[in-house]
């Protein structure tokens, strides 16, 4: 059996609303390798819908870190509850809402959310890779693959194939802040770097190339490891 953590950008389940057609073809696409032996662990992030709730309760009163968190953490529940309902035969009854507890299960889908405050979803995948033994995680999100400085900024950034976990952490910080839209949250970099966790960042809206990823073929992405 080949489990594969998927830590999915909340942008991509919600871009601006549901993306039905998206969820459609990401079901079609994992089901299609269930009867391979794979097993999926799929952690749902906020994203956009999670940033929009913030800025909202921000402009209207002064809210703590913890207080974005949690609204951050809520809007992954949502997401993951989403996820687990269009994968209702083939997954675990529950959202997996701690990632550090022992799962029992025969079922090859499980969906998790977000845990606690100070971190995002990508911290909790690391936790999950931890707790079930495995030392590579997939993180689909909104980009084809990490430059060495903000493309949007920038236009001589350089997109990235391979960089180390080092490297990777230059260009990220150490500093977490709710809300925070980074290839990988700087707090999970951290932990993923000291539990020797390979990462993939690959766009989601690309779903042939996380097809290539799956089938183990090349895939246009960024791998981080050291």
């Amino acid at each position: 059996m080949r489990t594969i953590i998927l830590s999915v950008g909340g942008s991509l389940i919600v871009p601006d609303s549901v993306d039905a057609e998206w969820l459609i073809q990401f079901r079609k696409l994992l089901l299609s390798f269930l009867p391979k032996a794979f097993r999926f662990i799929i952690i749902a992030g906020g994203g956009k819908t999670a940033r929009k709730y913030q800025q909202a309760a921000r402009s209207i009163v002064k809210l703590s870190r913890d207080d974005l968190d949690w609204i951050g953490i809520h809007c992954t529940r949502l997401n993951a509850h989403l996820l687990r309902t269009i994968f209702r035969k083939e997954s675990y009854a529950r959202v997996v809402k701690n990632p550090t507890k022992r799962i029992s299960t025969h079922k090859r889908i499980i969906v998790a959310s977000g845990w606690k405050p100070g971190c995002s979803t990508d911290y909790d995948a690391v936790l999950l890779a931890k707790n079930l033994g495995i030392k590579k995680l997939v993180n689909l999100t909104n980009i084809d693959k990490v430059y060495d400085k903000d493309p949007n900024k920038f236009r001589n950034a350089k997109p990235i194939d391979v960089i180390s976990w080092r490297s990777f952490r230059k260009i990220v910080g150490n500093k977490w802040d709710p809300g925070l839209n980074a290839p990988f949250d700087p707090v999970a970099a951290r932990a993923a770097q000291a539990l020797g966790i390979e990462v993939a960042i690959i766009n989601g809206r690309n779903l042939n190339n996380l097809k290539k990823y799956l089938a183990l073929k090349p895939f246009i992405g960024t791998v981080i490891k050291d």
